[in-house]
């Protein structure tokens, strides 16, 4: 994984950054009572939502609740729908009027987005700012109204490439100072590369910092500083350091990606070829078998048929890889098999997502005790 940033703080653990910040504070405006404690419940806005993967991830590591989402892909919204029926959906960002929104449902302290890859990725056209899926400049123009606390985006690695430069000027001028990580999905152990620019920004506001110190300290004290799975199974990420993640992916480094530079689906594919299924009727991963057995052991899932009976990538083995409950995207009414795997092909594993932002989040809190 690879990090960025104007200056370079000192080497902090996580659990000694965290540690540091985790002091009692008063209750703040947005706190309501949970069990008797007064919790922080921070309003989180969602730009091109998708399955909701990076929503995920953040409100894992900052807690919150959805305040609204806009998507207006009709696969996404369905899964959204399922999901958040009480979340309004906003829809087209490119014509909403953001003021409206603003005087609607207050000022988020989150806003997150997964906005369109197509313009950035190697795969595509490379036309960048020039392509028309482009839509980075109304989610500035919502940022200049909105004024979140903090924006976490997530994009493909070749952004680096073509329209960063513009995306970190807009955030700038808006008033956020923005860091970045590329992390891959086989960083925190899936069968995958599936390399992810995560952006934080973060609004100059005089109150911003404390604030997330005390989401730092909310975390710590939830997770326990321990790496676990959820009630429901979901693999989660401890509060761990870039070194940790970077000794993860030396060791997932005989994944289901193979050699350097494999392209991603054709490893699914050779995968798919390999998952046959032996005379008892249990599946024979070959090669990839150590790749699949570990993200298994991680996620508390067991691996589904990688193709179908007329050997069709399945979405359900492409959600498991993603590290989705069973049945996120594939479990949605009315959602055909095309959907699933458009769905599933433009989001972010959230466990990925989560472990840049934990490694964000805490050297933007040690260069503060630095300070």
């Amino acid at each position: 994984m690879s990090c960025s940033r104007t200056a370079t703080p000192p080497r902090l653990g996580l659990d000694d950054v965290l540690a540091a910040a985790a002091r009692p504070v008063a209750p703040v405006p947005g706190q309501r009572e949970l069990g008797g404690v007064l919790v922080d419940v921070p309003r989180v806005a969602s730009f091109c939502t998708g399955y909701g993967g990076l929503d995920d991830a953040v409100m894992r590591v900052l807690g919150g609740e959805l305040a609204w989402v806009a998507d207006n892909d009709p696969g996404a919204s369905r899964i959204i729908a399922h999901h958040h029926p009480d979340v309004p959906n906003l829809g087209d960002i490119t014509v909403a009027d953001w003021q409206h929104v603003l005087d609607e449902y207050g000022r988020p302290d989150i806003a997150t987005g997964g906005y369109p890859c197509q313009p950035f990725s190697g795969a595509g056209l490379r036309k960048g700012i020039e392509d028309d899926r482009h839509i980075w400049p109304h989610i500035a123009r919502a940022l200049g109204v909105l004024r979140p606390r903090v924006a976490i985006f997530e994009n493909v690695r070749g952004h680096l490439r073509r329209g960063f430069d513009v995306v970190l000027a807009d955030l700038a001028e808006l008033g956020f100072d923005a860091e970045w990580c590329v992390v891959f999905a086989s960083d925190v152990g899936a069968p995958h590369p599936r390399p992810r620019l995560i952006i934080l920004a973060v609004a100059q506001d005089a109150d911003s910092e404390s604030w997330i110190e005390r989401r730092l300290a909310a975390s710590r004290e939830a997770e326990g500083g321990r790496a676990r799975s959820d009630a429901r199974g979901r693999g989660r990420v401890a509060a761990a350091d870039a070194d940790r993640f970077a000794a993860r992916r030396r060791e997932v480094s005989g994944s289901l990606a193979g050699a350097s530079g494999t392209d991603e689906g054709e490893a699914r594919r050779r995968c798919g070829d390999a998952a046959a299924v032996d005379t008892r009727g249990e599946l024979v991963w070959g090669k990839y078998a150590p790749a699949i057995a570990r993200w298994e052991a991680i996620r508390g899932v067991p691996a589904p048929r990688a193709t179908n009976d007329r050997g069709l990538l399945s979405p359900a083995f492409e959600e498991w890889m993603l590290g989705l409950e069973p049945g996120h995207v594939t479990g949605v009414p009315g959602l055909g098999r095309n959907a699933q795997l458009k769905a599933l092909g433009n989001g972010v594993v959230p466990q990925q997502a989560e472990a840049a932002l934990r490694v964000l989040l805490a050297r933007r809190v040690a260069a503060e005790l630095a300070a």
